[in-house]
């Protein structure tokens, strides 16, 4: 009997297709901005994580292409063998001086930094306390360090600290993982309650900074220096591929923890290094932070415009609580989601729909740029006023 061992693929792609959840990719064919060109059709982008509007800089290009003819296109080893050059150095020391830490160190990719970074500081003999709905490159890493692992309900610091209370003097080493602002809701963490609670039970605490690098905080450093928290003991890992425009991520911290993972994360010892134009686009970013506050500065004023608007004019689509560029509004089922995403998108909108189970209730997520104008904010807000 002739029998297929991949017959369960098809079974499985067509229960996605039953449940709405089937994605497929769409095709921008122009640069990264405001507006983008999408399947052909010019439309207002509401899509990106670009959220300072940066990917599409000619600064940015000018140092890539520059990093390009000094360096050539690809860093060719990794950064201990062969890949290292002073340019991932300069970039480092950079991102030490926006966070205001002892050091960092820059891996290929943020989910490369956090499946290292998590895999390296806790074992099998260790504890992991994990918010619920932490990005799946913290959730994947604690999978992979073999830790026991214990989520807690989102930003319950309540049941976190009973939690602890019950298991902490079971373990060697504990460590808390969470988002600073999460991704799909666009609300924060409690940091502040967190380190106290670290603290409290000798914990390590490992914090997120993807989409709040370059965003929040005074200067751009993100929530750890929103809340006051620069200078603490805990693990900061980021991206350089949202609002710096780039690619890759990274971790910050002490000295001693920078050089522990050089010598201990896998996914930095053994990955070629970052490409020479991603690093020189990044430093090129960080500069823009720390020297164009007006950027960042405009970003808030289009988040509290279109909020405002919002709890105006659309006062029956419920805003998730949100302090960050990421508006979201929750929609019954996946396949409303979808009418809608769709409705938006034939008006000239990309705001697309997010489904499980990239989380538990389908939405439209809205992310909010430095660059869109009032014009293009406005329009959003009337599209959305006339969706059934």
């Amino acid at each position: 009997m002739t029998t297929d061992p991949y017959a369960w693929i098809k079974q499985s792609l067509a229960t996605i297709h039953r449940a709405n959840w089937y994605r497929s990719v769409q095709i921008l064919s122009d640069r990264p901005g405001a507006t983008v060109v999408l399947a052909g059709c010019e439309v207002i982008n509401f899509a990106s994580n670009d959220y300072l509007g940066l990917a599409g800089d000619e600064r940015l290009m000018a140092a890539a292409i520059a990093a390009i003819h000094e360096f050539g296109t690809g860093s060719t080893g990794s950064r201990l063998l062969s890949g290292h050059r002073e340019l991932h150095r300069d970039l480092e020391r950079a991102i030490a001086s926006l966070k205001q830490t002892e050091d960092a160190i820059v891996f290929s990719s943020g989910y490369l930094a956090n499946l290292g970074a998590i895999a390296s500081v806790v074992g099998k003999r260790d504890l992991i306390l994990s918010d619920q709905y932490n990005h799946s490159s913290l959730k994947n890493g604690a999978v992979l360090s073999g830790a026991a692992i214990i989520e807690y309900p989102h930003c319950d610091v309540v049941v976190l600290k009973t939690q602890l209370s019950q298991q902490r003097q079971n373990y060697r080493r504990c460590l808390i993982i969470t988002d600073s602002v999460f991704s799909m809701d666009g609300d924060l963490c409690p940091l502040p309650n967190l380190l106290a609670i670290a603290e409290e039970f000798n914990c390590m605490l490992l914090v997120d900074e993807a989409h709040a690098t370059g965003v929040m905080g005074k200067t751009g450093a993100g929530c750890v220096e929103h809340f006051g928290c620069t200078g603490k003991q805990l693990i900061q890992i980021g991206t350089l591929s949202k609002a710096l425009g780039s690619l890759g991520g990274y971790v910050a911290g002490n000295s001693n923890l920078i050089d522990f993972l050089r010598n201990r994360a896998p996914t930095w010892i053994y990955t070629t290094g970052l490409s020479p134009a991603d690093t020189a686009a990044a430093l090129a970013a960080i500069q823009i932070v720390q020297q164009v506050p007006q950027r960042r500065i405009q970003l808030w004023r289009n988040i509290d415009y279109l909020k405002n608007l919002m709890q105006q004019q659309l006062p029956h689509l419920k805003l998730l609580p949100t302090e960050s560029p990421i508006l979201c509004f929750q929609l019954p089922s996946p396949a409303d989601a979808l009418r809608v995403g769709q409705h938006l998108k034939d008006a000239g909108i990309f705001a697309p729909a997010i489904r499980p189970p990239t989380v538990p209730t389908s939405r439209i997520r809205i992310s909010v740029m430095a660059t869109h104008t009032t014009a293009q904010i406005e329009k959003l807000v009337a599209v959305l006023r006339n969706t059934n």
